[in-house]
């Protein structure tokens, strides 16, 4: 969905004269945009990406380590918070591009179920800022842009199509119309034993056709209007019923909310415990040896800088910001500040922060800049006081944007030519493994791997770029680092 500007003062180029110096600063009305549009874009934004705030605390709050210490989920919520606030302005202001920044799912995941079952927390997030810094030095060094600029762009298409395809699954798994069978096949069902059963579930359908009548009929604010009504009713669906969580300890009620049940909370304010800021570690080197550890950043490295490489490809894509190679505005400033995240996560013991695909959200709302990343990331820094009141919006009605979103970023791949088999079995490998593994790091590197190997094989190896292929073999290295650290004990 874009916004487009009236009739308005241009300058000696050609191109609308600035209204103010938000407006210059930004390049608002040079990227057809209003202040309303991205004040819009990035109330969509935090609105879809609110979950985070809740959800991270319970991924890393479910972590042992290897000492038997665990992180505290009040304190979490608040660093989880208070990092995605801050990265989320700068990004903004540095870049001026409408990203936004959170706690990585795939790497909150590995952690607490992969890396703190070998070192302490404080440890493992030392190896989390480590990973940021070597980040930040390849993107300083122009290496990470060299990488970039030399995957194709039908690859870079294929990823802004696996992306939409991942953030919709995201978001029919969040709903509950695809479930897990618990049986080898099919490993997926529709909704509860094949039937969409459940009140959530079927109001999520209903903020899922409100929102797409309305993006369909262009209403500005669409996006919003959905997830603003499909609150409202599950608030008042859920007075009336009382359905409850899905999860209350050892109890599963299949019918309750997945993850926040949308009830006005007793108490709106709570005062953030920021006791985690600071509380890293490196002894994991010694305590696991060199190798070990340096295997576990080199998992952190690949995931960080694929994910992000990805998701900024696939958002620059759908804002009408990338060029016809796939370049996107202050490039290099984005991959270095996506590398701070991932410096800030480990230093607030909220994991690596990095660009979450739910800015696309905000981006389907009319978000083209940076402003966007100011209004998500000062609500955000607000969300550290009022975490009972984010918690309100149900998982079910923030699922419903990320299918509309997943939609509208799915249309990119109009402009990839499938002719040439050599270039549809890397991009439909790279388009499917993303949803069908839970992550778009993979999805980029069987793409990456079958475009080295079936193009050179082909004929065509002289068109590959020699990053490709360091990356690609970079990319076994990753897809075989299971029997590596077994190796290497």
């Amino acid at each position: 969905m874009s916004n487009t500007i009236p009739s308005t003062a241009t300058t000696s180029t050609g191109a609308p004269e600035p209204r103010s110096r938000v407006d210059r600063f930004f390049e608002i009305t040079r990227r057809g945009s209003t202040v309303g549009a991205e004040i819009r874009g990035g109330v969509v934004t935090f609105v879809t990406m609110a979950y985070i705030v809740i959800l991270n605390p319970i991924i890393l709050s479910s972590g042992v380590d290897v000492e038997g210490g665990t992180l505290g989920f009040p304190q979490v919520a608040a660093t989880t918070a208070l990092t995605a606030g801050v990265m989320t302005v700068l990004f903004g202001l540095v870049t001026r591009l409408p990203f936004a920044f959170a706690a990585g799912l795939g790497i909150n995941s590995f952690l607490a179920v992969s890396v703190v079952g070998q070192v302490t927390w404080a440890e493992a997030m030392g190896l989390v800022v480590i990973n940021g810094l070597i980040i930040v030095l390849l993107a300083a060094t122009g290496l990470r842009r060299m990488i970039f600029d030399a995957v194709p762009i039908q690859l870079k298409l294929a990823i802004t199509v696996g992306i939409g395809l991942f953030i919709a699954f995201i978001g029919f798994v969040d709903a509950g119309l695809v479930t897990a069978t618990g049986a080898s096949s099919p490993p997926v069902g529709l909704g509860v034993d094949g039937s969409v059963s459940t009140v959530p579930t079927l109001i999520f359908v209903f903020t899922l056709l409100l929102t797409g009548v309305l993006v369909a009929r262009k209403v500005k604010g669409g996006i919003l209007i959905g997830l603003v009504t499909g609150t409202l009713v599950a608030v008042v669906v859920e007075a009336i019923w009382n359905l409850g969580p899905k999860f209350d300890g050892d109890q599963v009620n299949p019918g309750g909310w997945s993850l926040s049940v949308p009830e006005l909370p007793g108490s709106l304010v709570s005062v953030p415990d920021l006791s985690l800021v600071g509380q890293i570690s490196f002894g994991s080197f010694e305590r696991i040896g060199i190798l070990a550890a340096l295997m576990l950043v080199f998992t952190l490295v690949f995931t960080n800088f694929f994910d992000a490489m990805g998701t900024m490809t696939g958002l620059s894509k759908e804002a009408g910001l990338a060029d016809e190679k796939g370049d996107f505005p202050r490039i290099r400033s984005a991959l270095i500040v996506e590398g701070v995240g991932a410096v800030a996560g480990g230093l607030t013991s909220s994991s690596s922060n990095t660009v979450f695909i739910e800015s696309g959200s905000g981006i389907g709302e009319g978000a083209r800049t940076g402003l966007a990343n100011v209004v998500t990331g000062g609500l955000f820094l607000v969300a550290m006081f009022f975490t009972p009141l984010v918690s309100i919006v149900p998982t079910e009605v923030a699922a419903a944007a990320l299918v509309i979103v997943g939609a509208l970023m799915m249309a990119q791949i109009r402009f990839i030519d499938f002719s040439d088999f050599s270039v549809l079995l890397p991009v439909f490998l790279a388009v499917t493994v993303m949803p069908l593994t839970y992550s778009i790091a993979n999805g980029i590197g069987a793409g990456f791997i079958a475009w080295v190997i079936v193009r050179a094989l082909s004929g065509k190896a002289r068109g590959i770029s020699p990053l490709l292929w360091i990356v690609a073999a970079g990319f076994v290295l990753y897809f075989a680092r299971g029997p590596l650290e077994a190796l290497l004990g």
